[in-house]
């Protein structure tokens, strides 16, 4: 079976493209993120059932992609991240949310790379930004998830990911996945 891995954090931190990256170095496959899609179709004002959708086909979306994966799957948010979404936009996380499987592994992108408008984002200016990034945090430590902060410019996000994923990697003889490293 494979190591499920999601990338988790705030807007414009390099979340697709590092599961992109990743995906091809460990020669497997990776998961998009649904809920672009959906703000691409249906606009970025959402309420809670846009939100619920979101964490649904996420978590539907993940849990077809793992058989296929190749020792590793990654994934560009899950619900997770969809509970950091409904506590920033409608100020409560449905419980919902927080019933899907949860991944092996959390690597959190740190908001400390210069945002990058486009036609989704909304959570550009520094004061959203900052509050934005410590309810991600927060979710992942009140979940009690394994998750480990990554930062820095593009490669150095890859470099850190790669040392962190391959630390915890079973080895070839082995059978499991050893995630008693502590919280980073």
């Amino acid at each position: 079976m494979s190591v499920s891995i999601v990338l988790h954090g705030v807007e414009s931190t390099g979340k697709s493209v590092l599961a992109d990256r990743l995906a091809r170095h460990f020669d497997t496959i990776w998961v998009s993120e649904y809920g672009r899609t959906h703000a691409e179709t249906h606009g970025v004002e959402m309420d809670e059932a846009d939100l619920l959708l979101i964490g649904r086909t996420q978590a539907t979306m993940i849990e077809a992609a793992l058989p296929k994966a190749n020792g590793f799957l990654f994934s560009d948010t899950d619900s997770l991240m969809t509970a950091a979404w409904a506590e920033m936009m409608i100020g409560h996380v449905p419980t919902e949310l927080l019933s899907h499987p949860k991944a092996d592994l959390y690597l959190l992108m740190e908001a400390d790379v210069r945002w990058v408008p486009d036609e989704v984002r909304v959570y550009g200016e520094d004061r959203a930004r900052a509050r934005f990034a410590a309810i991600c945090q927060t979710m992942l430590e009140t979940s009690g998830v394994r998750w480990a902060s990554v930062g820095g410019d593009w490669d150095a996000r890859f470099a850190q990911a790669v040392a962190l994923i391959e630390a915890l990697a079973p080895s070839k003889t082995s059978q499991g996945f050893d995630l008693a490293q502590e919280n980073e």
